[in-house]
């Protein structure tokens, strides 16, 4: 056996005495008569190949190949046989390494054409094609322990290949020239537009000679500067190259083309005697196309006339021979000729066009006046709309104004002595149940009185600088428990969200209106979306709108997903009792209010509907740039108690009068009466110790409220004053806003309301 293992293997030629060689090793397998029979068997296979052939062993790769492929590792023969592949061949490896791992993972292996680009140890670079081929070597137990493989070399394939690519590109691109230059002559003959003959001509001048850039520059007489060139037609560079720099000169180099004395070709013109060295520049301007080739011959008119020079160059030298200046020649006499005729031709067209455009303007004058006439007729029309509008809602606020102040004046005669009769009747059920519906009737009768003067746009608001998006969290509990577990709310606030100005209880109320809106029209299943954002209107957008100036907004938008809105319904909506709700299921006041509301605060509101997809109402309040306001503690919020503390009411109803005379003594207060300001004043004026003045705002008599509280704060510095009204007018409301500093409990009011309000007047003014 050692004998027989002496003579392995018997045939091989060089590579096969290298392994029959005594003092031959490879340090990972150690002698070759220790080396695995599958090794053993796989070297001779690739021995005995016709084909260039090798053998992988194991996860490190030990490399071993025929004769074949001999000659392509001769050089590196000791130091890459038997060795391992990846570590010989670390740049190769990057390029083969992955075919080789799918082999030895148990793939075969096919790739054909691969490219291979290195360099040997000897700084010798190979560029190879080759058509790889591996396949698996296992052990008897089925291991992948090797790889045989095959490499054939397709280089000169590949090479051939590229050779008739290269030829048939070159034909290819004399063909696409000559074609260019065809073109560019039948172009130039039949063109009407100089500008275009000009780019034409220079186009096919570039593909004509070679060029890298052309240009076509014309003769112009400036009155100031004298004449000089400007630019026409460029191609191979954007037109922004020359922007910045001043238009060429008559020099030496440029004379004779644009005089028409002669051609210019240059191999160097930055080596021609010509060239120009002055100042500024020296020669080109710093970011100049970069030019040493350069050819340029006139385009004459075949009067003589010379109307400019055609301009080419290259970056490097020795670019135009004789035969492209010929044909240049010969295109720029084609395009003066053509340019001739466009001029003619574009003199002519100009004419036509000065005559067609006096005729235009002539008519376009007529049609002006009439649409003139239409605009101020449609204009008359939309003012007369607008003037109609206002003098509606003028009518209705001021009738809302005067209903609600009576109305609101029986309802507090009303509401207060059923607070009082509920105390008289504790303990009877009935009664107590009926006293309760009583005073159910009555808050319901308020808020209808109070949801008309919204609309009408006559309710007090005490604005304050508000972030809606904070707002809006501070509302999400509430409207949880209003909408019920199977509404899905969602509130999305965008970033940087502006502050706005509003009414915080009447912004309240206008978002609860709509969300319990939404929760109806969704039959009580489905989501709400409440988003708030930043906007900006356009005067394109509010120039068909009535009161809605251009600028920035907060925008808050309420979106449901039910049922929607008919668009025959959707002008109706705002109106007051208009509902699509069954009847007896809605006043018809809801959105009316919102629309209200929102106009009061000079904002706008948008509605968008679709029947069977749902609805979204989109609030827009100006943008206001100030710090926000800490919202004042609601008066509910202030502990329910009476006091011992001295109250002049100052009220001409006798019946509304008495009542809170009675409900004031009921909670201790210390009460004095007066039926109109001017008994107030004698009151105030008789040095009786009053803390606070608790006066209706409208009464009869010279002497107004507000003014009795100016004259009663001077002689009783420390005496706070609380008005109370069914409807302020503009008596303590001006530009729908309460007046700054003034507190207002409106009417109907309840027995805790009245005591929650005194009593957080008189501590507020207590602390202040």
């Amino acid at each position: 056996m050692a004998e027989a293992d002496a003579a392995w293997p018997s045939h091989g030629g060089e590579t096969g005495e290298r392994l029959r060689a005594p003092d031959f090793a490879v340090p990972e397998l150690g002698p070759v008569a220790d080396w695995p029979r599958e090794l053993r068997q796989a070297i001779d296979l690739m021995l005995a190949s016709p084909q260039r052939a090798f053998v992988t062993w194991g996860p490190d790769y030990l490399f071993f190949y025929n004769d074949r492929i001999l000659d392509a590792y001769r050089d590196e023969n000791a130091r890459i046989f038997g060795r391992s592949y990846r570590r010989s061949w670390p740049a190769v490896w990057e390029e083969v390494g992955t075919y080789f791992e799918r082999a030895l993972a148990g793939e075969p292996v096919l790739r054909p054409g691969l490219h291979v680009q290195t360099t040997r140890g000897g700084g010798e670079k190979i560029d190879i094609h080759v058509d790889l081929s591996m396949t698996p070597i296992r052990d008897a137990a089925g291991k992948v322990v090797g790889i045989f493989g095959t490499s054939a070399d397709r280089t000169e394939h590949f090479q051939m290949a590229a050779r008739e690519r290269e030829a048939r590109e070159a034909l290819e691109e004399k063909s696409r020239t000559l074609e260019v230059v065809n073109q560019a002559g039948t172009a130039i003959t039949g063109e009407r537009d100089s500008a275009r003959v000009a780019q034409t001509a220079v186009d096919a001048g570039v593909a004509l000679i070679g060029a890298k850039f052309g240009a076509f520059f014309y003769n112009s007489t400036d009155e100031a500067e004298g004449e000089r060139y400007m630019l026409y037609a460029l191609a191979g560079a954007p037109r922004s190259v020359f922007d910045k720099f001043p238009m060429p000169r008559i020099t030496k180099l440029f004379e004779p083309t644009f005089a028409g004395t002669g051609i210019i070709r240059v191999d160097d013109v930055t080596a021609d005697a010509r060239y120009g060295r002055n100042a500024p520049f020296k020669g080109m301007p710093e970011g100049h196309l970069p030019v040493r080739s350069y050819l340029a011959v006139p385009v004459r008119t075949p009067a003589g006339d010379v109307i400019g020079g055609l301009l080419y160059g290259h970056p490097e030298p020795g670019r135009f021979s004789a035969a492209a200046e010929a044909s240049l020649v010969s295109l720029a006499g084609q395009a003066a000729l053509a340019m001739d005729n466009a001029r003619l031709f574009e003199a002519v067209a100009r004419e036509l066009a000065r005559r067609a455009a006096a005729e235009e303007e002539l008519r376009l004058l007529n049609e002006r006046l009439e649409t003139r006439v239409a605009e101020a007729v449609a204009e008359r029309e939309t003012v007369f709309a607008a003037l109609q509008q206002a003098q509606k809602m003028e009518t209705i606020g001021k009738l809302t104004g005067g209903v609600a102040h009576d109305f609101n004046n029986l309802l507090q005669v009303i509401s207060g002595n059923l607070q009082l009769l509920a105390r008289d009747v504790q303990g009877n059920d009935k009664a107590e149940r009926r006293v309760a519906n009583a005073l159910a009737g009555v808050q319901r009768g308020s808020k209808l009185a109070s949801q008309l003067l919204a609309f009408g746009r006559r309710q007090p608001l005490e604005p304050r600088v508000l972030n809606v998006g904070r707002f809006l969290g501070g509302m999400e509990d509430m409207l949880r428990r209003a909408l019920g577990e199977a509404i899905a709310i969602e509130v999305i606030t965008s970033g940087g969200l502006w502050n706005c100005q509003a009414d915080p209880t009447q912004l309240e109320n206008a978002i609860l209106n709509l969300a319990i809106n939404a929760r109806d029209a969704m039959a009580g299943s489905g989501k709400l979306t409440i988003e708030a954002a930043n906007a900006s209107l356009d005067d394109a957008y509010t120039s068909g709108l009535d009161d809605v100036p251009p600028g920035q907004y907060v925008m808050l938008a309420v979106t449901d997903t039910g049922t929607g809105i008919d668009p025959k319904l959707i002008e109706q909506v705002f109106e007051p009792f208009f509902s699509t709700k069954p009847e007896g299921q809605g006043s018809g006041l809801g959105l009316s209010m919102v629309y209200g509301f929102v106009k009061q605060s000079g904002g706008h509101v948008k509605l968008y509907s679709e029947l069977g997809h749902g609805t979204t109402l989109k609030l827009y309040l100006p943008r206001v740039r100030g710090r926000e306001e800490m919202v004042a503690a609601s008066p509910e919020t202030v502990t329910m108690r009476g006091g011992e503390e001295t109250i002049l009411v100052a009220e001409d109803d006798p019946d509304v009068q008495a009542t809170v005379v009675e409900l004031l003594t009921d909670l201790g207060y210390v009460v004095l009466r007066a039926n109109d300001a001017q008994s107030a004043l004698s009151v105030i004026e008789s040095g009786m110790a009053i803390d606070l003045l608790f006066t209706d705002v409208v009464m009869p008599g010279t002497l107004k409220s507000p003014e009795l509280a100016r004259l009663a704060r001077a002689r009783l510095p420390a005496l706070t004053v609380l008005f109370t009204s069914g409807y302020t007018e503009n008596a303590i409301v001006h530009d729908g806003r309460l007046d700054a500093g003034v507190e207002l409990l409106s009417k109907p009011y309840t027995r805790e309301q009245l005591a929650r309000k005194v009593r957080a007047v008189l501590e507020a003014k207590r602390r202040g």
